[in-house]
């Protein structure tokens, strides 16, 4: 299967069910109707998530020849793009999609969902993605997570020389 597929694929299973799948199924009321949306300006958080992120899967498609899924995972590190800024923008750009989201319904229920999310993101990160990075890339990732934050985006240092 072609790596743009692959991508594709990804991207409708795993940000499509919980960036709209969960969110519109939590937002049905008793009737089965979603709620009219009430703050219009929140698409503009929703569309930076969403830029956010197909700006993350293609570099790791184009720099790490990879998928953001852990079963077709990119064969390079991944530190360019958003990712010279924040080690985990993929996850940044999912909660900007949900919080986009609930502000866009005024929603609490989505608010809530989001900092769940937010909660699982940072547990899946620590527990798994890291340990996993650093058996993987090694030293290259271990001196990207020195000089890279984990969530809070910096601007990356210049190259002196």
């Amino acid at each position: 299967m072609s790596l743009a597929l692959r991508n594709l694929l990804f991207t409708v299973v795993v940000p499509g069910s919980g960036g709209v799948l969960v969110p519109w199924l939590l937002l049905l009321t008793r009737s089965g109707a979603t709620p009219a949306p009430r703050a219009w300006y929140a698409a503009l958080v929703i569309a930076a998530g969403v830029v956010l992120y197909l700006a993350c899967v293609r570099v790791f498609a184009v720099a790490g020849r990879g998928t953001p899924g852990p079963w077709d995972p990119p064969q390079r590190l991944v530190a360019i793009g958003p990712y010279r800024w924040v080690r985990n923008p993929i996850y940044l750009a999912a909660l900007l999609v949900v919080l986009g989201e609930a502000w866009l319904f005024l929603s609490l229920l989505l608010l809530e969902y989001a900092a769940a999310a937010a909660i699982f993101f940072h547990l899946l990160v620590i527990g798994y993605e890291e340990p996993k990075l650093r058996r993987t890339f090694g030293e290259t990732y271990v001196e990207y997570s020195r000089t890279v934050p984990r969530w809070i985006p910096r601007r990356p240092k210049r190259a002196t020389g």
